[in-house]
């Protein structure tokens, strides 16, 4: 007689719904495991924020445009779906904070704002004596309290001053994290910060030593590959690589998850239309807010209710080479809050990456929205292409309206790891395990918000699932 088989379902299908699937499909075939396996995506496409727009010759991210090379699980995702000879690096280039309506050159050798190199850091304009004597104090303070949990304004105030924050540290962090410094977590978004100080209790000495060391290349050799790498075909491709690899039965789009119980040791997934999935474990791949909704029975989850989300929109628009008649020799700029501006970063796109555009053309790709600034991404596209190039021309000079922009919106999309997250997350995982148990979490909202944080989290999940339906076969 047949082994009955045990059911895995994964909820959601953005990057670590994705590879949970791909490496759990993965193992099944090759050990014939007695297990089946469900993917069940809300929308009617895979691939979550990775979203490509090819047109013209032109391919726009609507989502992240890239992942630091050094996250291997990527590449190697990429090299299981046939993708890795379309993986290319960035062109690196010079670029530039916009404080007070002015561009200043990043300080050579800074790292995510932080000096690791005094020369630069002495003679750059980007800030004042003062702002520059305040931040060498960081040679002589003490250590942070140890263990203790603070926002990164907070840490990187007190270490370096609010004139280095303001201008170069918060544009840089809240870049990445669409997020407000004085709410976010050190501990769960850059404990290497903290790592160093309580090593070398001063931030510049410990970043500087703990630096990689340059290679002593000669001159004549081209420039260095950049740390970024990305799809000549654009991240949806990868994305649908991955979905091309696995079994289409076991894919249900469309169709989104009401409620999950745990009755007589199994799960009862409700859905949207009616119908009710069993599984024996699953992985929930969703935002925080959708996590909990689904769980909605177990009061443990209720702290995700109050993690804020930012809304946020990237505005990418094509120009012919001569619309731009003060081009600046870079690859782009983030703003600075003391800056009239409504736009937070820009990207000369055609510049950092080159397959992006055709020859002769200009792909600018802007950003808008923060913490406490969102309203705009709610107006119309054609007003916020309007605002996108007023600031645009404050700095650049463009003479034309560009050939065709490309908005996209990302509404409560970008998780913010308040103050206390790792701590709120391991009392959730913990309560998770008694009363949930074969039910695991990965995605944006729990360890990390890059795609690669994703794979990373999806693949975790896939060994918890292993490991918890061979305890209980």
């Amino acid at each position: 007689m047949a082994e009955e088989k045990q059911k895995v379902v994964i909820i959601g299908g953005g990057a670590a719904g994705l590879t949970a699937a791909y490496y759990l499909q993965k193992e099944i075939r090759e050990k014939k495991l007695p297990i089946e396996l469900k993917l069940i995506e809300a929308s009617h496409r895979l691939g979550g924020k990775m979203q490509t727009v090819i047109r013209d010759g032109f391919t726009i991210e609507r989502g992240p445009d890239s992942f630091l090379a050094r996250k291997t699980s990527m590449i190697r995702l990429a090299q299981e779906v046939g993708m890795e000879g379309q993986l290319v690096h960035n062109s690196t280039g010079k670029s530039y904070v916009m404080v007070n309506e002015k561009l200043y050159s990043m300080p050579g050798g800074s790292i995510m704002g932080i000096p690791t190199e005094v020369g630069p850091f002495i003679t750059t304009n980007l800030f004042s004596i003062p702002g520059k004597l305040r931040a060498a104090a960081d040679f002589i303070l003490p250590r942070s309290e140890s263990g203790k949990d603070q926002s990164l304004g907070e840490f990187f105030r007190r270490r370096l001053g609010d004139e280095v924050v303001e201008n170069l540290i918060e544009p840089l962090l809240s870049g990445i994290y669409a997020g407000d410094i004085d709410q976010m977590s050190l501990m769960a978004t850059f404990p290497q910060f903290y790592e160093v100080e309580q090593k070398y209790r001063s931030l510049i000495i410990g970043m500087k030593k703990t630096k990689p060391a340059k290679s002593k290349q000669p001159v004549s050799k081209p420039q260095s590959k950049g740390a970024f790498l990305t799809f000549k075909t654009g991240l949806q491709s990868f994305a649908e690589a991955i979905e091309a690899k696995l079994d289409p039965n076991m894919i249900l789009k469309g169709h989104r998850v009401e409620k999950i119980c745990r009755v007589n040791g199994h799960y009862e997934i409700y859905l949207n239309n009616g119908e009710t999935i069993e599984a024996d474990s699953i992985i929930a791949g969703t935002p925080h807010k959708v996590t909990q909704g689904m769980f909605s029975d177990y009061h443990f989850f209720d702290p995700l209710k109050s993690v804020p989300s930012t809304s946020v929109a990237t505005v990418a628009m094509a120009f012919p080479e001569e619309a731009i008649k003060n081009d600046i020799n870079g690859t782009g700029f983030v703003v600075s809050r003391r800056s009239d501006y409504s736009i937070t970063a820009c990207t000369w796109t055609h510049k950092k990456w080159v397959h992006s555009a055709p020859k002769g053309k200009v792909l600018l790709r802007c950003y808008v929205g923060r913490a406490g600034d969102e309203t705009i991404v709610d107006l119309s596209d054609d007003q916020i292409i309007k605002i996108v190039l007023d600031d645009l021309k404050k700095t650049m000079d463009i003479t034309m309206n560009p050939d065709f922009s490309v908005v996209s919106r990302w509404k409560n999309s970008m998780p913010q790891y308040t103050v206390g997250h790792k701590q709120r997350l391991a009392s959730i995982l913990e309560h998770m395990e008694a009363e949930l148990p074969g039910v695991f979490l990965a995605g944006a909202s729990y360890g990390g918000v890059g795609v690669p944080d994703c794979i990373d989290q999806g693949e975790a999940a896939v060994q918890n699932v292993l490991e918890y339906l061979k305890n209980n076969r």
